[in-house]
């Protein structure tokens, strides 16, 4: 090796610091885009993380299909890990993600009651992001429902430009609407496309729990609308 053990060790710790904090920075600046300080920005975070494993049951799906017992199953290009624990009856446990849904569609209501003139679009932006994360949504067994991880904040932020660009409301200036249309749009568009639209379809895939928002790690919400106000 070209390099001692120790300061191999080294490079790697600085390089998972240095990462961690441009990641931290990202999204620190990503939420004062939207109206919060920097204090705010971080406690949101630190909530979210916390807040991604805790799952709140909502209901018990009965259904024919047996509980799924794949250890991976691997979903466009990415790799998920199935729980193995033994079920015996055939029920699907949903339940809603603290971190990845609660706090982002709490976000997002705060949001409009601060500008309550960008409703209008923002219902139309969320309308639009809906019908097309459901188009591309699949339902995958054992899984849930699953949607390409970046059509729908990329459908949020061309939709949010589109719109205040075409359309002029007064009382909402064009760059704080636009941002807030991609996020909610992201978030809320995500929530309703990929979700609470294929509801029906969950309770057939044999999955052991279907979160909204992910079970213990960030998923689509979450990343939606994060990525549609970096985009923006």
């Amino acid at each position: 090796m070209p390099f001692s053990l120790k300061f191999l060790f080294l490079l790697i710790l600085i390089m998972i610091f240095g990462l961690g904090s441009l990641f931290l920075g990202v999204i620190v600046s990503a939420f004062m885009k939207i109206g919060f300080s920097a204090e705010d920005a971080l406690l949101i975070l630190l909530l979210s993380l916390l807040g991604s494993g805790i799952n709140i049951p909502l209901t018990t799906l009965k259904s024919d299909i047996p509980v799924v017992k794949e250890n991976y199953i691997k979903v466009f290009g990415i790799s998920y890990r199935i729980p193995t624990r033994q079920i015996v009856r055939n029920e699907t446990v949903l339940a809603i993600n603290v971190g990845g849904a609660v706090i982002p569609v709490l976000i997002s209501a705060y949001l409009l009651t601060q500008f309550p003139s960008s409703f209008y679009l923002a219902g139309i932006g969320v309308a639009i992001v809906s019908i097309i994360t459901y188009s591309v949504a699949r339902p995958i067994k054992g899984v849930g429902i699953a949607t390409p991880a970046l059509v729908p904040p990329l459908t949020a932020v061309l939709t949010a430009v589109l719109l205040t660009s075409a359309i002029q409301i007064p009382g909402c200036p064009a760059e704080p609407c636009r941002v807030i249309i991609a996020y909610t749009g992201g978030v809320l568009g995500t929530l309703i496309g990929a979700d609470l639209l294929n509801l029906g379809k969950i309770k057939n895939l044999g999955a052991p729990i279907a979160s909204i928002g992910g079970a213990g790690t960030f998923d689509g919400i979450f990343l939606s609308g994060f990525i549609a106000i970096l985009l923006i």
